[in-house]
């Protein structure tokens, strides 16, 4: 790390020798204006690390623009105002929920190993600790799990579910397993500060295969499953019928937008960047900020074109959609160890992410669970490879620089590391399935049975945006109905108006 500054007034006035007038009032008075200018590089530094926070923010942030597009894209054209609602609710509801509970039982520290209990409403920030710039960075994480929920469920859930369930997402079940995994005090963190690590080593996961990624993916699995699939999905014969989005478009332009919000979500994980590895050297935490962007962009364009070859041999197209899903699958598999692999090894964490998921893909029709935009297998299953990934692959030397402090620490098996933190991110995988699998698995069932959860067969059918919302987000041409006998397309839809003119 790079040489602190300081001064000596005794020490600068023997330097100054007996000639000087007044040696010890010239020596305080240069000590002084030195003490000034370190404190204004001390102010420098935060203002440039809290800026990089919050810009990282802002991007993370814009990644709701690319769920809603994508979410809007991926469904029928008849349920997309009621999608696009869904993900302006997951980070209203996000922000209220966040601030008052998920903040402080994620961060607030001291705490025990479990949950947070301090900074409840951001009482007692900013503190020495945190900035509100960490709670706005946090925040947008905590919604980003909840918009990959709403993936899962969509086009038959009742507002009110989405209601429920993205304040307990937001406000509990998140928070508790960032927590376990991001606080100073949490259980199971490379970064923990009081105890001893899990395994010698703690659970390297970065930004958030885990912690973001499976927790959203897990939830979705349990709220698709207790659903049921959509009307139409799989026919009586068993065959399965694709309910295809209305619009590449708008899942080509979500897809480049989560892309773009990608690199906050990735290399703002590391919340500063003006730290130095050694002092008066190019090389510092700024190099890993970039090599964790580059990473990233590898696993994510190797994942998109294994993606697309690999479909193309399944199914003998070149499908834009898939495509862009095997894209986000790398993103997710890579959030864990982007800051700790080589770029040569991202590459293989991409083309991995695209084999798992396309067979989680044929596995879910296999077994006839529907989830309109493959988010539990893509979030969840692309974020369990990431975590394995990371104990194959992390290098020793990124592991001591990104988490100091603890010279010996295990690495990846592949590198030599041995096998302690591949067991740790074993039990990562394995608390992070059970634990949002006891807490959002029966708030699903429980709406469920209190009728609260799916909308009725009338309303699905016709569509969310008519029967729950007033009306079509536009006028617009269904391949549903365009099959039905004695249809017509809809032209034009007048306010309260059922039906459609011809």
């Amino acid at each position: 790390m790079a040489a602190e500054l300081s001064c000596s007034a005794d020490l600068l006035a023997g330097l100054l020798g007996p000639n000087t007038t007044n040696a010890t009032a010239a020596a305080s008075l240069i000590c002084d204006q030195f003490s000034v200018v370190s404190s204004k590089f001390s102010d420098t530094a935060y203002a440039i690390d809290t800026t990089y926070l919050l810009f990282s923010a802002y991007l993370v942030f814009s990644m709701q623009l690319g769920f809603a597009m994508l979410c809007a894209g991926s469904v029928r054209a008849k349920n997309t105002m009621n999608i696009m609602l869904t993900n302006v609710l997951d980070a209203a509801a996000g922000g209220l929920f966040y601030y008052l509970f998920g903040f402080a039982f994620a961060f607030g520290s001291p705490s025990n190993a479990f949950i947070g209990r301090h900074f409840f409403g951001l009482k007692e920030i900013p503190s020495e600790g945190f900035d509100y710039s960490f709670f706005l960075y946090q925040w947008a994480f905590a919604i980003a799990a909840a918009g990959i929920t709403s993936g899962s469920i969509a086009e038959r859930t009742q507002f009110v579910a989405y209601l429920i369930y993205s304040a307990f997402l937001t406000g509990f079940v998140y928070p508790v397993v960032s927590h376990w995994f991001w606080s100073v005090d949490g259980w199971g963190g490379a970064g923990r500060t009081s105890g001893d690590l899990l395994f010698s080593t703690g659970v390297i996961d970065f930004a958030g295969s885990g912690v973001v990624h499976m927790v959203g993916g897990v939830a979705g699995l349990w709220g698709a499953l207790i659903e049921g699939p959509r009307i139409g999905r799989f026919g009586s014969n068993g065959r399965t019928v694709a309910l295809r989005g209305h619009s590449a478009s708008l899942v080509v332009l979500g897809t480049f937008m989560l892309w773009f919000g990608w690199y906050g979500f990735n290399p703002g994980s590391f919340t500063k960047i003006l730290s130095a590895y050694s002092s008066g050297g190019y090389y510092g935490q700024w190099s890993a900020v970039g090599r964790t962007a580059v990473t990233t962009t590898l696993a994510g364009c190797t994942a998109a074109l294994t993606t697309l070859f690999g479909k193309r041999i399944l199914s003998g197209h070149w499908n834009v959609t898939d495509v862009c899903n095997g894209l986000l699958g790398g993103f997710a598999a890579i959030t864990s160890g982007c800051s700790v692999v080589d770029p040569w090894a991202a590459i293989i964490c991409g083309f991995m992410a695209a084999v798992v998921l396309i067979s989680c893909n044929k596995l879910a029709e296999k077994v006839k669970f529907d989830d309109p935009l493959e988010a539990a297998q893509l979030h969840g299953g692309c974020g369990a490879w990431g975590i394995i990934f990371t104990a194959l692959f992390a290098r020793e030397k990124y592991v001591n620089e990104v988490y100091p402090g603890k010279p010996g620490r295990p690495y990846g098996l592949f590198l030599g590391g041995g096998g302690k933190l591949l067991a740790a991110h074993v039990i990562q995988i394995l608390v992070i399935f059970a634990w949002v699998s006891v807490t959002m698995g029966p708030l699903f069932y429980i709406l469920h049975k209190l009728k609260l959860l799916r909308i009725s067969a009338e309303d699905e059918m016709a569509g969310m945006d008519l029967t729950r919302h007033g009306g079509f987000a536009y006028v617009y041409h269904d391949e549903d109905d365009a099959e039905k006998p004695n249809s017509f397309p809809l032209r034009k839809v007048e306010p309260n108006n059922v039906t459609p003119s011809v």
